[in-house]
């Protein structure tokens, strides 16, 4: 008979634990309820998003949950990030998708932001957010000439830090735009109403979230965009804003603003939630991302998907750490 040794013997229990341990998790989410936090109002970019990631992510984490969706808007969807470590469950049952902008802001303004990014649970994003910023109606801004023409573009967002709002103080603030902004819109439903009003002048947004029948009837006509690669389904008209950079500072700046285009969609969670539920939800996410209902059905919305993981949004805010102070420091006067 072979002997078992004082190491094996130890080994044992340990084992008996991990499995365990991993059986406790994948049990955890049965006949529970898993919340996807929209940090802005219902009928915009984020909220979409949202709802789609709910009604296939439930399938690819053991135990089936239910996945609802809840919208908690408020400060550019700061308040929905700060209800992660404030009052929401810490245990694996809620998971907030936000603006990315304020991953930059807590850069460059962290007394104003109080998160750190390094410090969350990085669920992954859907895509890159493909920004752009688009005139609206016959007499429209068309071009980038079109726009420095006017007397002023006026564009609405729902709060400093928000992604509209940094786009349109990018243009304001690098190269002197006649941009004119007014906050406090719920979110970018409320912003398209006023649009259609003919209140707002046009917006800057994900290309996704523009109304697809508006580009189809050419009512949008989107002008600039802030990432250099460009998808086949954004016009060549949207011009790649660092064309319009005559300087190393302007180019510097463009380069600390637009890290928060790159991780685009964001989900995350509380660093709170115990690694092997955290474990599973990654998992799951990758999974849906993958998923050909999924995809479908964002193919069916035209929504774009471009995967990012876990591991990979969070090299981008490692990255955008190492800023040199001196762009971190011009690239504040966007937010002010």
């Amino acid at each position: 008979m072979a002997r078992i040794s004082s190491a094996q013997i130890l080994l044992v229990p340990a084992l008996l634990m991990g499995s365990l341990g991993l059986a406790h998790a994948d049990d955890f989410y049965k006949g529970r309820t898993l919340s996807i936090v929209a940090g802005f109002s219902t009928g915009g970019g984020y909220d979409l998003y949202g709802r789609n990631l709910a009604r296939h992510l439930g399938k690819h984490i053991p135990g089936n949950p239910t996945i609802v969706v809840q919208n908690q808007p408020g400060a550019g969807s700061l308040t929905a990030v700060r209800s992660l470590d404030g009052n929401a469950p810490k245990d694996g049952t809620v998971m907030v998708i936000f603006n990315p902008g304020l991953v930059t802001q807590s850069f460059i303004e962290p007394q104003m932001v109080r998160v750190d990014f390094r410090k969350v649970a990085w669920i992954g994003a859907v895509t890159p957010d493909f920004r752009v910023c688009y005139g609206f109606g016959p007499n429209g801004v068309k071009s980038w000439d079109d726009m420095m023409k006017r007397k002023e573009f006026i564009l609405g967002s729902t709060a400093r830090g928000s992604g509209s709002y940094i786009n349109g103080a990018t243009l304001r603030v690098v190269f002197n735009a006649p941009v004119r902004q007014i906050l406090g819109f719920p979110g970018s439903g409320d912003q398209r109403i006023a649009i259609e009003r003919g209140e707002l002048d046009g917006d800057c947004g994900s290309y996704s979230s523009i109304p697809a029948d508006w580009i189809a009837s050419h009512k949008a006509h989107p002008f600039i965009r802030f990432i250099e690669q460009r998808p086949p389904e954004i016009p060549e008209s949207a011009t790649y804003v660092g064309n319009f950079a005559k300087s190393d500072e302007q180019k510097q700046i463009l380069d600390v603003v637009n890290v928060g285009d790159e991780i685009g969609r964001p989900f995350i969670m509380t660093a709170q939630v115990p690694a092997d539920r955290l474990a599973i939800v990654r998992k799951a996410f990758n999974e849906t991302m993958t998923d050909p209902a999924f995809l479908a059905d964002m193919e069916k919305q035209q929504l774009p998907v471009n995967p990012l993981t876990a591991e990979q949004s969070e090299a981008i805010v490692v990255k955008l750490a190492k800023a040199s102070p001196a762009a971190i420091a011009k690239a504040k006067a966007i937010y002010q």
